[in-house]
């Protein structure tokens, strides 16, 4: 007897509306589902199935209203007015939110926001969206306040406690889903192994891929199991080895096939292997993968040849953001997309404002003019719409906005935040000039905090003076000015701690070209008296710095990893971190390996 395909047999119930029996699957569910997918398929123009391969941002915190930056915004990006008239217009599969979109601003508005834009999606008869975020935690992070904070995949492995990085997944997700987000774009899957990426860095959990497999396994079941939001790994085939950020070029990875396999492949097949939902593309060219140069998003060999043969994967594609310059260069609007889909990618995220109508319109053309087959649309329209089933998103999708404050940011979740992150700050270097320890000082100490980052170091002091401490902040920027770095100098004596919290020292290319941060530090190290710098993004500061000051790396400037680092300071409780990568010398050995850690 032939095997029959699942998605071939609903492709074929989908185009004769023949009322079948549906062989049974694992659960009784799934037999519904697939009736669900079935149905939905073929009620649906062709419209309205390309609609349904689309996720875009949308401007302005109502679905409704129309404000003057709002219609700016909606028409030049899609010629319509409001959020709720891109949805219906475009037939969206999803949406996606941001801050500098004017989506995210307190959590029963972004709950309100969330139910008037499923009503939008379901009036004229289509599915609910899927409607995501980039919640990773740590420096990429779309929930404001009071939504719950994390400190980032890295600080999570520096933790080293998976069940600690599943329960904060589990605390994001329920999160999220209670103001109506169910997907989210997490957990990182990059292995972060050059020192000098400007992209990736804290977001990814560790340059050892065993040790980034474990966290991203741990994460997919936080995110999915339970409160039921899609995780996404990203970003396929591997963003950790790149100076360039895709953002604003091309990234080249130089790997071959046995590195890949080695450094590259072992989170995302622990993700497969965990029951991932999504998997993210990344804009980034692997000759090693594909000889011809295009970036993986556009790639056939990679996608389909790598990712849904090679690797098994048979859940949702959807391509990073196709704003981006790496996905960008050297092809126009009109192509990307097609040429995504071609490559076996399911969904688009993010046009560039003013593409939309081109991308989708290049589709249409591409499906009518038979170089999308309809049968090949329609398998990326059955994965968009299995997502959904799988994850309950087919009816009246409406969230509950009463029962936010109940949900979002509560006693318990802040609670578990902070005990989570306690654990993270990791200490590598504890001398003064003279060979005695800095730390810890006594929780009445006098400390001035010199802050790369503002916000951070008004955090810092809260926190000092909330453990009966005296604390003065002095911010000056990610580029120290000679005033800045001569007037923490001065203040230095006065003080019995200087704290520096530093923000990509490491990086003389854009953050601090000409190594003003490290000459901040050096200076306030040369008076003898104690300094302590805390990295509140990269450890591999640490590398650029005077070994005559303290060291600390919190891998977040976080509200939470402050008072934790507050904490280690005054010897509230001791540092338990430990490295999650490896950390190079200028020279390109190993300063400090993987598992480093002091305490006290």
């Amino acid at each position: 007897m032939p095997v029959i395909r699942r998605r071939s047999f609903l492709r074929a119930v989908a185009a004769t509306g023949a009322v079948v029996l549906i062989a049974p699957r694992a659960a009784a569910d799934e037999d519904e589902g697939a009736e669900w997918v079935a149905a939905r398929l073929a009620g649906m123009t062709l419209e309205q199935k390309v609609g349904q391969l689309f996720v875009v941002q949308v401007y302005g915190a109502d679905a409704h209203t129309v404000t003057a930056a709002q219609r700016t915004s909606n028409r030049a990006a899609y010629g319509v007015d409001t959020p709720a008239d891109v949805v219906e217009k475009y037939h969206l599969g999803g949406v996606i939110y941001f801050a500098w979109a004017g989506n995210v601003d307190r959590p029963e508005q972004i709950a309100q926001l969330s139910n008037a834009l499923q009503q939008s999606a379901t009036a004229s008869g289509g599915p609910p969206l899927l409607i995501s975020a980039d919640q990773e935690t740590g420096i990429v992070a779309r929930m404001p306040a009071p939504a719950t904070q994390f400190p980032g995949a890295q600080a999570l492995a520096a933790a080293q406690s998976t069940n600690a990085a599943r329960e904060a997944a589990r605390i994001t997700a329920r999160e999220l889903r209670a103001v109506g987000i169910n997907q989210n774009f997490a957990p990182v899957a990059d292995v972060n192994v050059n020192a000098e990426n400007p992209v990736i860095g804290v977001r990814s959990f560790s340059s050892d891929p065993t040790m980034a497999a474990d966290y991203v396994t741990a994460q997919v079941a936080g995110y999915q199991a339970g409160e039921g939001v899609a995780a996404a790994a990203k970003h396929f085939p591997g963003h950790g080895d790149t100076t360039t950020d895709s953002h604003y070029g091309v990234p080249e990875i130089d790997h071959t096939r046995q590195e890949w396999e080695t450094i590259d492949a072992p989170p995302f097949r622990a993700a497969i292997e965990a029951g991932i939902d999504v998997i993210m593309t990344a804009h980034i060219v692997v000759d090693s993968l594909d000889p011809t140069g295009v970036p993986a998003t556009l790639s056939e060999p990679i996608i389909t040849g790598l990712l849904r043969d090679e690797l098994g994967f048979d859940g949702l594609v959807i391509t990073d953001a196709l704003n981006m310059e790496g996905v960008r260069a050297g092809f126009g609007p009109a192509r990307v997309p097609v040429l995504a889909l071609l490559a076996g990618v399911d969904q688009l995220l993010v046009p560039k404002d003013g593409d939309m109508d081109v991308m989708y319109q290049a589709v249409l053309q591409a499906v009518r003019d038979g170089e999308i087959s309809e049968d090949r649309l329609e398998q990326s329209v059955e994965r968009v719409l299995e997502l959904k089933w799988k994850r309950g998103i087919t009816g009246d999708e409406q969230v509950d906005v009463d029962r936010v404050a109940r949900t979002v940011g509560v006693r318990a979740h802040q609670i578990a935040s902070q005990r989570i992150t306690d654990p993270t700050v990791t200490a590598l270097r504890n001398t003064d000039p003279t060979g005695a320890a800095i730390l810890p000082v006594a929780p009445t100490s006098s400390v001035n905090v010199v802050t790369t980052n503002t916000a951070a170091g008004n955090d810092l002091a809260a926190a000092l003076r909330a453990q009966g401490g005296t604390a003065t902040v002095q911010a000056v920027g990610t580029r120290p000015s000679d005033a800045a770095i001569a007037a923490a100098v001065q203040a230095a004596p006065a003080h019995d701690l200087t704290v520096v919290i530093t923000s990509n020292a490491w990086d003389i290319v854009t953050t601090d070209p000409q190594g003003r941060q490290r000459r901040l530090v050096a200076e306030l190290a040369a008076t003898g008296d104690p300094v302590v710098a805390v990295a509140a993004r990269n450890a591999y500061d640490v590398a650029y710095l005077p070994e005559t000051a303290g060291f600390l790396a919190a891998y977040s400037s976080t509200t939470v990893s402050m008072r934790s680092v507050a904490k280690v300071l005054t010897g509230a409780i001791a540092p338990e971190g430990r490295l999650p990568v490896v950390i190079p010398a200028a020279d390109g050995t190993v300063l400090y390996p993987i598992g480093h850690g002091l305490t006290w």
